[in-house]
């Protein structure tokens, strides 16, 4: 019997009329392994994933494939956007066997959990030198039956390799973060595509991270830095990768020129890449990064958001059966839609038609060049050419409009919508939008109304059910967000709760050996507990923990978390100066430690005297400054640094800045003010 009937993951419900005796991950397929002694069939996917879909089609629905499925395994599916960590252990486990991995995942275990054999996608007719999925179906039998213990010897090997892989070995040396952020610096530049822009070859991945850590390394003065991720955000704010018509970004290019993409797109894509985009444009002040980021948003917000607060976890690549047909072109529907023949020629000219830049015989758009240089072509700002782009798209994204649309997977996840928070949060401080501040403040009562309860936070809901209990991620992503909204508002329920969170975070992922572990230690489903340190497509959980710590230290002075956060990046820098893009949320990290920090608290009397400040301080990009204000008297439960600060007599403002906890005298003029910070 199908058990997923009654799942609240859009991905499980797309699987809950299949033939095939589908379990949700829990103790009672697990036990039902044990009890009948049979291997665990661990299927992991996600609602937007198209391969998936395909091997759904074509072998889960498929009356003979299920049925030796059924009698001889026990078949769990897994989505993996819910259980993070049972994918990252999982796909672990499929990369030291086979070298790769992917989505679907699917993995052999033996009813101990451990894994024994895996892959991806396998076809239903041996193609491309994959045997059928029935075929490993029998074979992985056959051996069950026949040589078991060759199986059991070979999930010990792969078990032991897994929990050495999540065994930290502490360096105790102390940590040059000067050389560590240079040598990762030359390491992004070694590596660098300057024909394509970005890092490596198709299929090709944004990389925000590395983006960010070079953005503030840009604000060092390495001018490099600044040069290679202006270069990665033009080159995919052509298109392509970046959806020209409706907004927001797609999940990766599937060649190493950004023009055809993978086509769903994330909440956690596109919310990590405003924020880079924003903090490119407060940098640069080119208009481009402002309307990519801006756009970005506000797909987010058109496309994603669930109206009581939070939002939606992603779009799907197909729709009507086929991947890309909502976002791609017939010819003959652009030159339709485009009837004028100056508005055809104004197209042409902007916009790439060549084969380069087709799926499956249709169009993608994409520019002919980056936006500045098409704007120096046309003779036009760089505004002018953006806004002159989109007129003409115009009628090509109301036809889209009317088209059957992807589905949505409306899973709210903590981590991801913490992501889209910070974004918001940043962009209402930076651009001075109200609807975005709105959003985030929205987007984060909504996850502590509804998504905290009874001291638990919880890792996603959907329609009034609750998923499983929150990862380290959820909840370290979740205290940076409410931190970045707090210094956009000042509204201390936000710091206050971010700090509770905190606490809770050490008591229940805490690893007193060393970092943090993923799950909490009520969360005793999988044969270890994992320890991710690597990113991914979202930073790692111990890198978010180790951030949220560094800035609770600098606005609340907690000597104890700095001293934690401080000791993890001591058992990192190896790892970042060789590999930083697989590390680059802990080189902000170190960046951020390395500092200088700079604190700055504003105390006032009257709020719009604080406005000035404010503007200045938010139109800049400041990646290590941390920010606190508050109206006089302080509440008790405001951060250390506002509470410590005592205001001049009758000032409306006053301003104290600390520069590594070195502070100058308080400052009551704005001149002043800005002469000094």
């Amino acid at each position: 019997m199908n058990r997923l009937q009654h799942s609240a993951s859009p991905y499980l419900l797309q699987h809950a009329h299949n033939p095939v005796d589908w379990h949700p991950w829990g103790e009672e397929a697990i036990n039902k392994a044990r009890r009948e002694n049979k291997p665990i069939f661990l299927s992991i996917g996600y609602s937007a994933c198209h391969w998936c879909h395909v091997m759904a089609h074509e072998s889960f629905e498929n009356e003979q494939v299920a049925a030796f499925l059924n009698a001889h395994f026990i078949p769990i599916k897994v989505d993996r956007e819910e259980h993070p960590d049972v994918d990252a252990l999982y796909m672990n486990a499929v990369i030291a066997m086979t070298g790769q991995g992917g989505w679907p995942l699917s993995v052999f275990l033996t009813p101990s959990l451990e894994p024994f054999f895996g892959g991806t996608y396998f076809p239903p007719v041996p193609r491309h030198g994959l045997p059928s999925f029935l075929q490993v179906l029998q074979a992985v039998h056959h051996t069950w039956v026949h040589d078991r213990q060759s199986l059991q010897a070979l999930a010990s090997k792969v078990y032991e390799h897994l929990h050495q892989s999540y065994t930290w070995q502490p360096t105790p040396q102390a940590i040059n973060y000067e050389a560590v952020l240079t040598t990762a610096l030359n390491e992004l530049e070694r590596t660098y595509d300057w024909q394509h822009g970005g890092w490596g070859r198709a299929p090709k991945f944004p990389q925000p991270l590395a983006i960010e850590f070079l953005l503030s390394q840009a604000s060092r003065g390495h001018s490099q830095a600044g040069s290679l991720a202006f270069h990665a955000l033009h080159m995919m704010a052509t298109g392509g990768i970046f959806d020209l018509v409706g907004g927001g970004f797609h999940r990766y290019s599937t060649d190493a020129d950004w023009c055809i993409p993978h086509f769903e797109k994330m909440l956690y894509d596109n919310a990590q890449l405003a924020t880079v985009y924003l903090q490119a444009y407060l940098l640069s002040r080119d208009e481009t990064f402002r309307y990519i980021a801006e756009r970005t948003l506000d797909f987010i917000l058109n496309e994603l958001a669930h109206p009581p607060g939070a939002f939606y976890a992603s779009l799907d690549a197909d729709s009507e059966g086929e991947e890309g047909k909502f976002y791609t072109w017939p010819i003959e529907d652009l030159k339709t839609l485009l009837t004028q023949a100056a508005t055809w020629e104004d197209f042409t000219r902007l916009f790439r038609l060549d084969e380069r830049v087709t799926h499956e015989g249709k169009w993608v758009l994409k520019a002919r060049s980056t936006w500045p240089e098409l704007a120096q072509i046309q003779g036009l700002t760089v505004s002018k050419c953006l806004e002159h782009a989109q007129n003409l798209l115009h009628s090509l994204f109301i036809h889209r409009q009317q088209r059957p649309r992807p589905a949505t997977d409306d899973k709210i996840i903590v981590a991801w919508n913490a992501l889209a928070i910070r974004a918001f949060a940043l962009a209402s401080r930076c651009l001075g939008r109200p609807q975005y501040l709105k959003a985030a403040q929205d987007a984060a009562r909504f996850i502590l109304e509804n998504l905290y309860q009874d001291h638990h936070l919880y890792r996603s809901w959907r329609q009034g059910t609750l998923g499983p209990f929150a990862r380290l991620e959820d909840y370290a992503s979740l205290i940076i967000a409410l931190l970045e909204l707090y210094q956009a508002d000042f509204d201390n329920t936000w710091f206050i709760q971010a700090k509770s969170l905190a606490h809770e975070m050490l008591e229940r992922f805490r690893d007193h050996e060393g970092g943090f572990f993923d799950t909490p230690q009520e969360d005793t489903s999988l044969p270890l507990r994992p320890k991710e340190i690597q990113d991914s497509a979202t930073p790692s959980g111990n890198a978010l923990a180790t951030h949220a710590l560094l800035l609770l230290s600098y606005l609340d002075e907690h000597e104890e978390w700095m001293a934690m956060a401080q000791n993890l990046l001591t058992w990192i820098a190896n790892a970042c100066r060789r590999y930083p893009l697989g590390f680059a949320s802990f080189l902000r990290c170190i960046d951020l430690a390395f500092g200088p920090v700079q604190q700055i608290a504003l105390l006032w009397r009257d709020s719009q005297s604080a406005l000035p400040y404010l503007n200045h301080l938010h139109t800049q990009y400041r990646p290590r400054m941390i920010l606190a204000g508050s109206t006089i008297p302080p509440a008790p439960s405001a951060p250390t640094l506002v509470r410590i600060n005592y205001p001049a007599p009758e000032a409306p403002l006053t301003a104290f800045i600390c520069n590594n906890f070195v502070c100058l005298r308080p400052l009551t003029s704005f001149a002043e003010f800005v002469a000094q910070v």
